[in-house]
């Protein structure tokens, strides 16, 4: 049962968070009643939502999936210099983290770019974007992207290391192709190092529990 349900959540999300019973069915190979029965107790526990004859990600799994943090502290200490970021070069700004072989996005802030290039928590982006190459390489400094990936849109990455020197994100900057990269470079290098510098401030509660888990 439990299988089922988390099947039917991940079709949720990959239909953009809504779809009918009979497409989520199909797509999990569930008969049409065990995904309604499903879909019902999901409802009662908030997970899912009911929209006229449509199933939506209720409002608890929003709540649940902001709890999740994939280095203590990190997405609190990249508010700010995310924001800053965006104010000084106007860039599309995104922070990514290596999970299942992609760059994805644990923090967002939409830019100049996001009509072409739109940003979201929750997105994923492969390997070789700028993100991708400073997770996947571990660079000592920025990466470029060129219109390699997209025309018209550079970006620039450059990673964010916890306090023992690991790389635990990437920070990148999306801007148009025209915008000049090196004045871009300079400002995503500040607000990488402010991360890193509000990482250094954790308290000691959450580097005991990220302790705790890398010895498990």
């Amino acid at each position: 049962m439990l299988v089922g349900a988390f099947a039917l959540l991940e079709a949720l999300r990959r239909r953009g968070g809504e779809a009918g019973l009979t497409e989520l069915a199909l797509a999990c190979a569930l008969p049409k009643g065990s995904a309604h029965r499903l879909l019902d107790q999901l409802g009662l526990l908030g997970a899912v939502e009911r929209r006229g004859n449509r199933y939506a990600v209720g409002s608890q799994l929003f709540r649940l999936g902001q709890a999740w943090q994939p280095y203590p502290g990190l997405r609190a200490a990249a508010r700010v210099p995310l924001h800053r970021l965006r104010a000084s070069t106007g860039a599309s700004v995104v922070l990514t983290v290596l999970r299942d072989e992609l760059a994805l996005t644990v923090a967002s802030v939409p830019g100049r770019v996001e009509g072409v290039v739109p940003v979201r928590n929750g997105m994923s982006f492969p390997l070789v974007t700028a993100a991708g190459r400073v997770l996947t390489e571990g660079p000592r400094g920025p990466v470029l992207d060129r219109e390699e990936i997209q025309e018209g849109v550079a970006c620039v990455a450059m990673p964010v290391r916890a306090p023992d020197g690991l790389t635990v994100a990437a920070l990148a900057a999306v801007v148009p192709a025209r915008q000049r990269l090196p004045q871009v470079a300079d400002a995503t290098a500040a607000a990488s190092a402010a991360i890193e510098s509000r990482l250094t401030r954790m308290p000691p509660r959450e580097v005991a529990v990220r302790s705790a888990v890398l010895r498990y």
